[in-house]
This record gives C-alpha cells, sequence and structure tokens, in this order.
C-alpha cells in the first residue's frame, strides 16, 4: 500500500473518519491496529518482525528503568542491539555477503553450491529497527524514562505514516505526543492538506516523470555520451529528492491532521555549499541518528583530527551500507566521508573559508556550483547498478563529453520541465527560510500556487502508482 494509490486514500479516509470521533486512548488503539494493517498490507509474514521489535525493546526498556547496576544495564542493551542488528543483518545483508563469498571462492576455482538461499527484504526493516534502537539507546543514557504503556510504545513503532520511509523519530519527540491528548488547530489542517499536496506534486509530478530519463541513461545496455549521462544524473538527483522529501512531506501533512508533529527531513539540500550543509539539510532524521549514535560514540571531533577523519569515514560507510546491500552503496559512503574530511581539513586554510563560508557572490555562486556537482556525482555512484557500471559512467563524463550529443528533445527539455516549478517553489521558501511559506503567502499568490501544483499534477502527472525509492533500504 503506497501513498500514491487509491487504496491508500481510502485507507486513510476511513481511519481519519473513526480517529476524528474517538478519544484519546481509543485514537492510540485505531493507530495501532491500522498501523498493523496498512504493514500487514505490504507482506503479512513480516508482521511478526515488527512486533516481535516492539515487544523486546519494550521490555527492555522496562528492564533498564528498574535496574541500576552498570553491568546489567548493558547487559540489557546488547541484548536489544544484539537483537535488532542482527535481525537487520540477516534480512538485508544475508543475500549480499553470499553473493560474494560465492564470488571470492568462484575466483578461486571452487564452487560453493550450499549457499541457495534468498531472503526476502521486509519492507521498511531499517527504518524501524534505527527507531527502536535509539528509544532503548536514549532510556541507557538516562535521557528520557521509559515508557509502560505497551500500546503507546507499539504506535511509537509502528506509526503508518513515517513506517516504512521514515523520518526516522525519537521517542522525545514522537512518543511524547503519542502519550498526550492532541488537538487539531485550523493552521495544522492547513498546513498538512499542503505539505499532502506538496508531496504528492514531488513524487507524481517530478519524481515518477524523472524517472523514465533516468532509467534512459542508467540502463545497463545504454551507451550515452558524457552530457547525456550528466543531464541524467541530473534527473536522477532531483529524481531521489522529489521521491523521498515527497513521501516525507505527505507523512508530514498526514500527521498534522491528526495533530502530531513530524520533524523536517529535507531543507533546500541543493542550495548547500559544503558536505557539512548537506547532511545538515538532507534525510535530516537519518544524519542527526548517525551522529548522535555513531560518530559521537566513536569520539566525534573530540580528538586528533586523524581520530576526526576516521571516525567520519566510518560512520558515513556505514550511512551507505545501511542504504542498501552493495558495493556501490558503500563506495557512496565513503566518497561522501571523503568529502566531509576535505572539507573539513581545507577550513583551516583561511581562503577556503573565506570561498565556502563568505559572504563575496562569486564565491558563494561557484561553491555552491562545485559543492552541487559534487553531490551529482554522488548520486551517479549510488545509481550505479554495479562497480563496473560506474566506472563505465565515470570514463563517458570524463572523456567522451561530447557537448554537441545532447539528447536535446529526449533529455534536456523534459528536465527542464519538471524540475523548473520545483525550484521556483524552493526558491521563494527558501528566501523567506520557511518550508511552510506557501499556506502564510498573500491570497491570491497564495491560491495561484495551489491552482498551478493542482493542475501540473492532474495534466502532466505520472500515476503509475511507483513505489518509493527509499522503500528498498
Amino acid at each position: 500500500m503506497v501513498f500514491n494509490s487509491l487504496q491508500f486514500v481510502w485507507f486513510f479516509v476511513a481511519v481519519y473518519g473513526l480517529y476524528r470521533v474517538l478519544p484519546h486512548r481509543a485514537q492510540n488503539w485505531l493507530l495501532l491496529i491500522a498501523s498493523y494493517y496498512f504493514y500487514a498490507a505490504w507482506d503479512w509474514r513480516f508482521l511478526g518482525l515488527l512486533i516481535g521489535s516492539t515487544l523486546v525493546d519494550y521490555t527492555c526498556g522496562l528492564l533498564l528503568g528498574h535496574t541500576e547496576s552498570h553491568g546489567r544495564r548493558r547487559a540489557i542493551l546488547s541484548v536489544s542491539l544484539g537483537f535488532n542488528l542482527s535481525m537487520l543483518g540477516f534480512f538485508k545483508y544475508f543475500n549480499f555477503f553470499a553473493d560474494n563469498l560465492q564470488g571470492l571462492f568462484g575466483a578461486l576455482g571452487w564452487q560453493l553450491d550450499f549457499v541457495t538461499a534468498r531472503v526476502l527484504l521486509p519492507v521498511g526493516i531499517s527504518f524501524y529497527t534505527f527507531v527502536t534502537m535509539s528509544y532503548v539507546i536514549d532510556v541507557y543514557r538516562r535521557e528520557i524514562p521509559p515508557t509502560r504503556n505497551l500500546v503507546d510504545f507499539g504506535v511509537f513503532v509502528a506509526y503508518f505514516p513515517h513506517l516504512v520511509a521514515g523520518p526516522i523519530l525519537r521517542a522525545s519527540r514522537l512518543l511524547t505526543q503519542i502519550d498526550a491528548p492532541r488537538r487539531i488547530g485550523r493552521d495544522q489542517m492547513r498546513d498538512g492538506a499542503w505539505l499532502i499536496a506538496w508531496g504528492f506534486f514531488q513524487k507524481i509530478f517530478v519524481a515518477d516523470n524523472l524517472a523514465s530519463l533516468t532509467n534512459m541513461v542508467f540502463n545497463p545496455a545504454a551507451h550515452q555520451a558524457g552530457v547525456n549521462v550528466l543531464l541524467g544524473t541530473y534527473a536522477f538527483a532531483f529524481q531521489i529528492y522529489g521521491d523521498f522529501a515527497g513521501y516525507s512531506n505527505i507523512a508530514r501533512g498526514l500527521s498534522k491532521l491528526m495533530g502530531i508533529e513530524l520533524i523536517e527531513n529535507f531543507r533546500f539540500p541543493y542550495f548547500v555549499r559544503s558536505p557539512q550543509s548537506f547532511w545538515r539539510n538532507w534525510h535530516i532524521s537519518l544524519s542527526t541518528w548517525l551522529r548522535d549514535y555513531l560518530y559521537i560514540p566513536l569520539g566525534g571531533s573530540r580528538r586528533s583530527e586523524a581520530r576526526t577523519a576516521r571516525n567520519l569515514l566510518l560512520t558515513m560507510v556505514l550511512g551507505g551500507l545501511w542504504h542498501g546491500a552493495a558495493w556501490t552503496f558503500i563506495i557512496w559512503g565513503l566518497y561522501h566521508g571523503v568529502l566531509l574530511v576535505a572539507y573539513r581539513a581545507g577550513e583551516r586554510l583561511k581562503w577556503f573559508n573565506d570561498w565556502v563560508n563568505g559572504s563575496n557572490m562569486v564565491a558563494r555562486i561557484t561553491s555552491w556550483f562545485i559543492m552541487f556537482h559534487l553531490t551529482c556525482y554522488g548520486w551517479l555512484i549510488f545509481r550505479s547498478r554495479s562497480a563496473r557500471q560506474l566506472g563505465t559512467l565515470t570514463a563517458d563524463l570524463v572523456t567522451g563529453f561530447a557537448p554537441r550529443a545532447i539528447n536535446t528533445e529526449a533529455l534536456l527539455v523534459p528536465l527542464v520541465m519538471y524540475v523548473t516549478p520545483l525550484l521556483i517553489v524552493h526558491v521563494c521558501e527558501a528566501a523567506y527560510d520557511n518550508l511552510l511559506v506557501v499556506p502564510r503567502l498573500p491570497r491570491a499568490v497564495r491560491y495561484s500556487v495551489y491552482a498551478a501544483t493542482f493542475y501540473l499534477i492532474v495534466l502532466f502527472g505520472n500515476f503509475g502508482g511507483g513505489e518509493f525509492i527509499y522503500f528498498q533500504f
């Protein structure tokens, strides 16, 4: 069941109609049942994993709340982390390691025919395991008290708007809202409706239309000139942004309609001038999770520059591996780790710091232009189906650029058509530094934007009902 399907529309209408007339505790029961139904609609066989993760971490939280011994607390934390990481590792990475093991022994002339199992990936497992792990870690650190209400905790883990593709919510943010009675105001209804509409625009008009352009370039059988590889990379950069930011906006909008506030997960990530700023604005819930639960515990930037570089590289490689079981994701994480280390080292030089962070207009434009293209090359790594294809596409960019071979009709014109309206709204939002500025614009301007968004979706939207890209992670 995906947001951009009629099945979900009818599901949400039915759930929301009941939600508005039920008292607080009954609302939580409804959210729990609806969330389990929503997840079971993907594959009911994996519902047991979601419930199992919920019960294990709920119990670990309770035990931590009643245990003072440091050794026992560490043992309880280890049980939680061990269960979640084992579950995530088996379902997400078994096929990856089995295939690489077979390849390694095959290169040595040995055939491993016994590795024949193919493990299915439960949708959303990367997201909800991080949600439950953060809860237990926060209880262990005594940053939050454990909840004693199993229904509330179950809703926190399985809450359907963010269950399968985030944002990755912390208990301090979401569980407190689930526990307390919720009031739905006029502003929440207005902002929620706009976020849902804008999220559908990002998904149906931008991302799903750009998908065909991306596929044209990244098809293994395709042989494109370097300039068209660049255009295809641009297309994927805005496809994955429209797809994932669209999901996050729909999730935020649905939640606002229910009186629940989710965090912003994207904030103008392509307008930044450094890798540090990119990761403060792209998939914010994941980058802060990696910072708080991996980078800082490793030592962060508290010691030598060499240790800091190691911590950044390790964090980003593991962040890349979180996205998927493939070498291209590992390379992508390493690539961003190297960018973070390089920019961090460069900012110790005055000229470099002035260039990246200064107010000079020429420096701002050039530093943005370079950072945008560094980000896009990262997306080329991310989208490549194999390390071999990555090498081929990189060679095409470097040695076979051929500007005269540009595919104007099939690539350039559609790219401009689908991206320009998105950028116009984002420039307005960035100028006001407010992702919800559109509902606050003067009435004539506001309704013009609403009408344009509606007609672009209706007239040019791709209603194929394609799944969101991050469902596979």
